[in-house]
């Protein structure tokens, strides 16, 4: 599957970005699919997560309110709605898919980086303060 990740840019402390991943080559609707993000000299780190139906999903507690993870199976996309940024969000922030048909995992599995076969190039944002 191939996943290309958008609409990363450069905001001050407060604002909002929607991310999106378009997915092609497999079938999105059967995939999990995450967020991941990784600062300036970090590794890379679990952001939130949509289960395959998308009925469920999982936040890190570091995005948790601010964040929200959807999808549109009929368009193949993922998205990422980043409200009330912090300088700490500054990252580059990649989009993530398993490579199982309708799995469900158990909640800590969906927040490691094992879990996901292909993952999208990136797209970076800056949170100035």
């Amino acid at each position: 599957v191939q996943l290309q990740a958008s609409g990363g840019g450069s905001v001050q402390t407060g604002g909002s970005l929607r991310l999106s991943c378009a997915a092609s080559g497999r079938a999105f609707s059967s995939s999990v699919m995450g967020w991941f993000r990784q600062a300036p000299g970090k590794g890379r780190e679990f952001a939130a997560a949509i289960g395959w139906s998308g009925d469920s999903t999982y936040y890190a507690d570091s995005v948790k309110g601010r964040f929200s993870i959807s999808r549109d199976n009929a368009e193949n996309t993922l998205y990422l709605q980043m409200d009330s940024l912090k300088p700490e969000d500054t990252a580059v922030y990649y989009c993530a898919a398993d490579g199982a048909n309708r799995r469900t995992y158990l909640r800590k599995d969906y927040f490691r980086t094992g879990t996901y076969d292909f993952w999208g190039q990136g797209t970076l944002v800056t949170v100035s303060s």
